[in-house]
């Protein structure tokens, strides 16, 4: 018998659907006419194992049982009826077939299972992206040795043990220092979650200290022999005014600005370069889950959460692939299925039928590329064309979000011709750019931005065309009027649910040490693709943060007291990127798990010993009026009920939650 173990019940459905029939359900499995059984999990059935288990004295918070580093690992069986129908049907086995989700999490589920029950027979690898049951088969007939995922188990356990490890002793010590000087609440310190509060409490702070600035420049409207009109920018030349700019450039003088406008209007000038660059821009790369959150953050407004939620709806649907991926590449085998997408995407994206009808499918661009995807491909709809019922307008406007990008990928790119001349006036030069568009190209099919989404995305994408006329080098121009402009600094712009995802996608620009920045610019940030949503829905969950005008994320009196009373190693991504490189090499088989976990004892038995000689903590009364985070949010419950995930509620005395 050969017994599929699935990290779910809705994937065990999908894949029974998958194998010819006729099933019989029970409470815990499927079988199949052909002799398959399929089985699943429900989330972790195996819990890590609280302190006590290991001793009853740890039952107790104190500081001299601190840090509290197993030698042997334990579980806790949180499911017993499943794990106790697992190991009879892993008793009648022959063969298994390890189904967990295409992740480094789904790969821990299952894994911790079948060793947990002792199943040394062959295992045989599913990755399923796509529920619909064609995708499913073509899958079952591409399994691959388990043995070969065994690194992504270990990255995935190194990472369970050490969010253990960081998160209870960390908890437990800053909050036993806090008692003594009289706080009765928990201190809930987490490896990811709390460097994510510290940007967001950053970024405020710096906000709310910053001082604008003036800064000026000129503008002149300049005529050609043609009588065409348009608009040049001064260059400050550095040589020339280089005391009077700041570290960027920009010119702090408003005295010379005046003067420069007024001595250049009224004068013949001539051009002095001019360059004009037939240019081309591919379609963006279909979406991986982060790249999702910031564009359905930035045109549909929802959270990273609620896209999340969103996303897998689509999935378990059959509508869409599997949502938490980190890859925007498809394998060169999927281009065979893009006729049957795209009579789907007809059928439930109506607005891109056009679109559809455009698409040239002999089109091959850089997006199929085996050597880019990694355990599951890009976000991109299925081939189901089944008519679907109880989507509502979200649903299917993200939807529509993952097949444009996919159906993008068969149009023609946007061209166009990028000019630039160098105009001298009285000794002075200035600078005018122009773009004029050749070919629309995927860009046809680009919704209307709105204005806070080209605001969000910054001027360059927000700019139209601004075409050029006809210039020569030598040319003559009469510079009809010359403007001084007067600017001010910008302070930095408040998180938002898409710019936190970016950040923490990419959290090399915020490292302080330089090296760091450069051995983590190619990492894939902190968190993971799966807890990114849930870790900024935990700071709202535990009041750190709070939602202002529209969709910023602004930290809250709780939430800067909570950074202000914790080490900056807790609250810089320093450590915690550096954590995900130690935990890419042990999936790329360059670094062992017990080394690693060594390393984090190490760390934290100076942290430890460092809370522990610093002595009493005096918090803010703000943070002593919240003895203990809340429970989780409708919208945090949202979003696990969509992952198909146990949640409990915020962590208690005794407990700590993963980041």
């Amino acid at each position: 018998m050969r017994l599929v173990v699935a990290e779910k019940p809705s994937l065990a459905r999908a894949i029974a659907a998958a194998i010819p029939g006729p099933h019989r359900r029970s409470q815990h499995h499927i079988e199949c006419a052909t002799g398959d059984i399929v089985a699943w999990c429900a989330g972790h059935v195996l819990e890590m194992a609280p302190p006590e288990d290991y001793s009853a004295a740890l039952a107790t918070w104190a500081l001299d049982t601190l840090p509290v580093i197993p030698r042997q690992w334990r579980h806790r069986i949180a499911a017993p009826e499943l794990v106790a129908s697992l190991r009879r049907l892993l008793a009648r086995a022959e063969r298994v077939v390890h189904a967990g989700d295409p992740d480094r999490e789904g790969q821990l589920l299952v894994d911790e299972v079948l060793l947990h029950l002792g199943w040394r027979g062959p295992t045989e690898r599913l990755l399923v992206t796509d529920l619909s049951p064609a995708a499913i088969a073509r899958a079952l007939e591409a399994l691959e040795p388990n043995e070969r995922y065994h690194p992504l188990y270990e990255s995935a356990l190194a990472r369970q043990r050490a969010d253990w490890l960081y998160g209870l002793n960390l908890t437990r010590l800053y909050t036993l220092r806090g008692r003594l000087a009289g706080y009765r609440g928990v201190v809930s310190v987490g490896r990811v979650q709390t460097p994510v509060l510290g940007l967001i409490v950053r970024r405020d702070r710096e906000i709310e200290a910053f001082v604008p600035k003036p800064f000026y420049g000129v503008t002149v409207t300049l005529r050609s022999a043609a009588g065409a009109e348009f608009e040049a920018t001064w260059a400050v030349g550095k040589d020339e005014h280089g005391d009077k700019l700041d570290a960027e450039g920009r010119l702090l003088d408003r005295e010379l600005a005046r003067t420069v406008a007024s001595r250049v209007a009224g004068t013949l000038g001539c051009v002095a370069d001019h360059e004009a660059t037939e240019r081309s821009e591919q379609p963006p790369l279909p979406h991986s889950l982060a790249s999702l959150q910031v564009e359905a953050g930035r045109q549909l407004g929802l959270s990273a959460a609620r896209t999340l939620e969103l996303a897998q709806r689509l999935y378990e649907r059959q509508l869409v692939t599997y949502p938490r991926s980190d890859c925007a590449y498809l394998p060169a085998a999927q281009r065979g299925q893009a006729r049957g997408v795209l009579d789907a995407v007809r059928e439930h994206a109506p607005m891109l039928v056009e679109a559809c009808g455009a698409a040239d499918l002999h089109r091959c661009g850089r997006v199929w590329d085996d050597s880019r995807v990694t355990a599951h491909h890009a976000i991109v709809p299925t081939a189901n064309t089944a008519a679907v019922c109880g989507l509502d307008a979200t649903d299917r406007s993200l939807y529509e979000l993952v097949a444009r990008r996919y159906v993008q990928q068969f149009l023609p790119p946007f061209e166009y011709l990028q000019t630039r001349a160098e105009i001298r006036l009285a000794n002075e030069i200035f600078v005018a750019r122009g773009r004029r568009t050749l070919a629309l190209g995927w860009r046809a099919f680009e919704p209307v931005a709105s204005t806070s989404d080209t605001a969000e995305k910054g001027d360059d994408d927000a700019a139209e065309d601004t075409a050029l006329p006809p210039l020569d080098v030598g040319d003559r121009l009469l510079c009809r009027s010359g403007r001084l402009v007067e600017k001010r600094t910008q302070p930095p712009k408040p998180f938002t649910d898409a710019t936190l995802i970016q950040a923490m996608c990419n959290i090399g620009r915020f490292l302080a040490d330089p090296k760091a920045r450069k051995v983590l610019a190619d990492t894939d940030g902190i968190g993971t693709p799966a807890t990114r949503a849930s870790i900024i829905e935990r700071l709202f969950d535990r009041e750190y943060v709070e939602r202002r005008t529209g969709k910023q994320i602004r930290s809250t009196a709780v939430g800067r007291a909570l950074i202000d009373a914790l080490p900056p190693t807790a609250t810089t991504p320093d450590m915690t990127a550096a954590w995900e490189l130690g935990l890419r090499l042990i999936n790329d088989r360059q670094l062992g798990l017990e080394r690693f976990l060594g390393a984090i004892g190490d760390q934290l038995a100076e942290l430890v010993a460092r809370g522990k000689a610093a002595g009493p903590l005096v918090l803010p009364q703000v943070l002593q009026t919240t003895a203990a985070p809340r429970k989780a949010s409708k919208r945090a419950g949202r979003l696990q009920k969509a992952a198909r995930r146990p949640r409990r509620a915020a962590a208690p005395v005794g407990k700590v939650e993963r980041s």
